[in-house]
């Protein structure tokens, strides 16, 4: 029987180990203690997976029958013989790839890899990643030699933040080994715990290549509808309206218009474009559309200014509550969320900023954005009101009592009732 080793407990790491614990032996490691710590007490502070059925798998011991044990210790790995890399791929303030975590990980691994032993990664790359980059680590860190003492595989994650009905178990998995042979067995593992199924990818690379470009398209998709927005704004047409309106064609893709942030959209892109600058070509639309993406705190910031000058409100001073921090609605998720930059420019134009949120860590965001941050709504009334996020809980908010007689109401995401806001995207 396998023994599945999982090497960051992460959004994507800590449901796939909850979901191969119900068949396998699993040791879920992460190098933070305090990760650890929660998760053996079934807390986890992603919201990814219900204190319930985390509860279910998690075991005290480091043995061979099924469940979840969690550790810090890489010598717990030891009697693993598939490893499953699940760590970040973020990009450095140049944009340009950070495979560091990758390579870390893979040292890790290197240290207790074994003849016949697997290594996949789902870790979002470029083509070419696995095999040119992770391999030699492996390679140099064990003494050992690929597809000769040991193989690897490649089958991206698909997880969606916050989503509680397109979970990992009903999402389709593609999948890709280093051999025919081993394809076909990392296949078949995760085959034995996706409900939805899977495709096995031909090579490592198509599997790869698949997975960025799937984000790739929608920050495209996104990135078009936003210049829709400004265009649209400047004619003095709602662009909401026009949307409603085209979709009423059997083919239409109705994309909505936003901030485009996380850790998947707002970075994949820039990894496709990097391995094909390496390669002599310079990608147009998929810089395009991230520059137009990128653009849009700073776009949103500059029409709330708009709004409030025409209202007469005094700029430098003004007070603007910004409703919502993190990437996306109804969960804890603060990475790359373009919320800051929204926060950083109605800054620059000498506002002052209060930042809500009831899903947010205000030490992480700290942490991340050196940006203060608050869980409980406070009882100040604001010049502006901008909401960036649409959490459940703004449903119930009671916008008269947070804003001044005279105040600007902005609604990045049509979320709002229409008739009590000023703009929206």
């Amino acid at each position: 029987m396998d023994k599945i080793g999982i090497i960051g407990l992460g959004y994507v790491g800590l449901p796939l180990a909850r979901l191969f614990a119900t068949k396998y032996a699993v040791v879920g490691f992460d190098i933070h203690q305090k990760r650890i710590d929660d998760l053996r007490n079934g807390i986890d502070a992603t919201l990814e997976v219900e204190t319930d059925l985390l509860k279910q798998v998690i075991k005290l011991k480091n043995d061979e029958t099924h469940g979840l044990f969690f550790s810090t210790q890489i010598e717990d790995l030891k009697n693993c013989n598939i490893f499953i890399v699940t760590v970040p791929t973020p990009v450095d303030a140049n944009n340009k790839p950070d495979l560091t975590p990758l390579y870390k990980a893979s040292e890790t691994v290197s240290k207790v890899l074994k003849k016949e032993d697997i290594v996949i990664y789902e870790s979002t790359v470029y083509p070419g990643v696995t095999e040119e980059e992770c391999v030699p680590v492996l390679e140099k860190g064990s003494g050992l030699k690929f597809n000769l003492d040991f193989f690897a595989g490649y089958s991206p994650e698909r997880i969606n933040p916050g989503d509680k009905e397109h979970t990992v178990e009903k999402i389709l998995k593609v999948t890709s080994g280093s051999t025919p042979e081993i394809g076909v067995r990392v296949d078949a593992l995760y085959n034995s715990v996706i409900k939805a199924g899977t495709h096995l990818a031909p090579t490592i690379k198509v599997a790869e290549a698949a997975k960025v470009i799937e984000n790739s398209q929608r920050d495209i998709n996104i990135a078009f509808v936003n210049e829709l927005s400004k265009i649209f704004t400047t004619l003095g047409i709602d662009t909401q309206d026009v949307l409603e309106a085209a979709a009423t064609k059997w083919n239409f893709l109705k994309f909505q218009p936003g901030l485009v942030g996380g850790h998947c959209i707002g970075v994949d892109p820039y990894y496709l474009a990097q391995k094909s600058q390496a390669h002599g070509y310079i990608p147009e639309i998929i810089l395009a559309g991230r520059r137009m993406n990128d653009s849009m705190g700073a776009y949103v910031a500059s029409q709330m200014v708009k709004l409030m000058l025409k209202k007469d409100i005094a700029i430098k001073g003004a007070k603007v509550l910004v409703l919502g921090f993190t990437f996306k609605e109804n969960c804890p998720d603060v990475r790359n969320t373009k919320v800051a930059d929204l926060v950083l420019s109605l800054q620059d134009y000498l506002m002052d900023v209060t930042v809500f949120d009831p899903h947010a860590n205000p030490d992480e965001v700290q942490h991340e954005y050196q940006m203060e941050i608050l869980n409980q709504l406070p009882e100040n009334t604001y010049d502006g009101i901008i909401l960036a996020v649409p959490h459940k809980e703004f449903h119930a908010i009671e916008l008269d009592k947070l804003k001044k007689s005279s105040a600007a109401i902005f609604d990045i995401k049509a979320f709002l009732p229409r008739e009590i806001v000023d703009a929206r995207l």
